[in-house]
């Protein structure tokens, strides 16, 4: 990893090791990164990772609201992590250049995608059968009489 880009990410981390204890200060960088990826939804760079950016996303937020607690510390500080240095306006190449501070963001969501996959498609699973489960208590059932055309 390239020295700034790396000074960043650990100033990324340190943050995220006290934001993660204050549920509110969590849920706040968790708008920011909803806000800020809806900015960026067009540039193919972020496209690429714009869906699992997203569960990632709704994962943090399903842990911070206890919905979702089978999952490692090191997993939820990575993630939190990923995403105080996304939101982070100056992170190693700054956010305002053209492309390329959105390709530094990228770079480091990939990296931390990649390296917690097996949680995070553990939370899709659970995330779908919470989902489903909800829909089919919400479906009623209506019994009616009916007639057949012919």
């Amino acid at each position: 990893m390239m020295n700034g880009k790396g000074k960043a990410f650990d100033r990324a981390r340190r943050k995220a090791e006290n934001v993660a204890r204050d549920p509110e200060k969590v849920k706040k960088i968790l708008d920011s990164a909803i806000h800020k990826s809806a900015a960026h939804k067009n540039p193919s760079q972020f496209q690429e990772i714009s869906e699992k950016f997203q569960a990632l996303v709704r994962m943090v937020r399903s842990w911070i609201n206890r919905e979702y607690q089978v999952i490692p510390w090191q997993t939820i500080l990575l993630a939190i992590t990923a995403i105080v240095y996304f939101v982070s306006p100056f992170d190693a190449i700054f956010d305002f250049i053209p492309l390329l501070g959105l390709a530094d963001d990228v770079a480091i969501l990939t990296a931390v995608l990649s390296s917690i996959n097996h949680d995070l498609d553990k939370f899709l699973i659970w995330e779908h059968e919470i989902l489903s489960k909800a829909a089919e208590s919400t479906i009623p059932t209506v019994e009616a009489d009916y007639e057949e055309v012919g």
